[in-house]
């Protein structure tokens, strides 16, 4: 050992980095992960899943009280203004927090922060910085970028990708918004909700691609009640900027005549790309795939001994606690432990209004597989939901028609992020449809409604 600096070496602080680094010292694995960034975290906790979410709640609050919702509950203001620049404030202190309580847990667990970006040198070797260092394991842990549009410049100015969207200086009278997926939809509805009419182009014909069709339908519903203008079936081939305003020009995805949208910002978020530029991964012996991908087998090991690697730049959902778990069981398999992450019980969540989210197989996927049992139960119906004004949405629960056993869940209401855990966990063991009906919850919940449509598979719902 003593020809190596680590025993292992994380490149890159995201949530998937960061924990993995952590596990490995508490293993008592000498550790270091490198990072260039000023502040530990990643694209998360700087510009991505932190940020999004402090803007997220503030919008929310601000268009309840701006409304007038509140005095519908016996709550009256005066006149509500929106001062942008304190909520960007909270914004910022948000993230300051969090990145500096990831410096305090390094420094706690003796994780040496290496500061700079890296490059392999070697199969055990790598250049951060100024500095060189071998470590006997090397996990790439780098995360993920916007995926550009052909021939749209970001300037971050007028057009923008999800991190110049989070500092937009003032609030745009038109935000065009190209694509439908959750980073558009997140950080669409943030402006919509403090002034912004907002136009979202999708290339397909419906949003959220990937998600059960019964919500996709009922999200697009629900946000065009909400004042969300869509363009679905539409593929944008241009954008041209002149005097601090944006043109975009659009046509149908099948081809067709050409129109204009005029906006004061653009943002481009058609999906992430893996970063691996600038890692010099030939000096490693390694390779991407077709996507820029970096395959791994079950464990987390790529193709060289010694180098692992996980999150965002391996295939799977570009979610940070998928990252987060991997980044758990790469440090046990590199201890000599059993890490494991079960890909098929990752739930996904939109932070809208209401939530979104979803674990296991849509649907359309489950039929695909075999004869299926569903359950539906509209959050109309459960007690929690109505008292707290939010009666829109629905849970759904998908089962193998002949074992019973639950193949997926989708929720739609306020605090679906939240509620899809307990779907997640139950999927995790094997649970049947009857063990949630079965399984007593509080009373008034939103989590309720998970019961019911859990019984609603076998035609037992009480409450509708």
């Amino acid at each position: 050992m003593a020809d190596y600096d680590f025993d292992v070496l994380v490149i890159g602080s995201g949530p998937g980095g960061y924990v993995a680094a952590i596990r490995a010292a508490q293993l008592g694995l000498k550790t270091a992960c490198a990072e260039g960034r000023a502040t530990l975290g990643g694209t998360c906790l700087n510009v991505g899943c932190i940020p999004s979410k402090a803007l997220l709640h503030a919008s929310e609050l601000y268009e309840e009280a701006a409304s007038g919702a509140l005095a519908k509950l016996g709550v009256k203001l005066g006149k509500v203004e929106l001062d942008l620049d304190a909520m960007h404030a909270q914004r910022l202190d948000a993230v300051k927090g969090l990145t500096g309580g990831i410096e305090f847990l390094f420094k706690k667990n003796k994780v040496e922060w290496l500061k700079g970006y890296a490059a392999f040198t070697g199969k055990d070797s790598v250049k951060v910085g100024d500095r060189e260092v071998r470590a006997k394991n090397i996990v790439i842990a780098t995360g993920s970028s916007v995926t550009p549009l052909p021939g749209v410049e970001i300037d971050q100015k007028v057009v923008v990708d999800s991190t110049g969207a989070l500092e937009l200086a003032r609030v745009p009278e038109h935000l065009v918004v190209i694509g439908g997926g959750v980073i558009g939809l997140e950080l669409g509805s943030v402006w919509r909700r403090v002034g912004a009419k907002v136009t979202v182009v999708e290339y397909l014909d419906q949003i959220l691609p990937g998600f059960d069709a019964d919500v996709r339908k009922e999200a697009a519903k629900l946000f065009k009640k909400q004042g969300m203008e869509f363009k679905t079936g539409t593929k944008v081939t241009g954008v041209s900027v002149k005097g601090g305003k944006a043109t975009v020009t659009i046509e149908a995805a099948a081809g067709g005549t050409a129109e204009t949208i005029e906006a004061d910002n653009v943002l481009v978020s058609i999906g992430r790309k893996p970063n691996t530029d600038g890692l010099n991964l030939e000096a490693a012996g390694l390779a991407t795939n077709q996507r820029g991908q970096i395959e791994t087998d079950h464990s987390f090991k790529t193709s060289v001994p010694g180098i692992w690697a996980i999150g965002d730049v391996i295939p799977g959902p570009m979610l940070a606690h998928k990252a987060e778990d991997e980044g758990i069981a790469v440090a046990e398999n590199i201890a000599g432990l059993t890490g494991i992450v079960n890909h098929d019980v990752i739930p996904s969540v939109v932070y809208t209004m209401p939530e979104i989210a979803g674990v296991g197989l849509t649907e359309e996927a489950a039929k695909a597989k075999g004869e299926v049992k569903v359950g539906k139960f509209p959050m109309a119906g459960n007690s929690r939901a109505k008292t707290n004004h939010e009666p829109d949405g629905f849970v759904k629960v998908i089962a193998d028609a002949k074992t019973d056993r639950v193949l997926g869940v989708w929720i739609i209401t306020s605090v679906a992020g939240t509620m899809i855990a307990q779907a997640a966990q139950a999927m995790e063991f094997g649970a049947t449809s009857e063990d949630i009906a079965y399984t007593c919850h509080a009373h008034p919940t939103h989590s309720e409604a998970i019961k019911e449509a859990a019984m609603a598979v076998t035609g037992k719902p009480i409450h509708i």
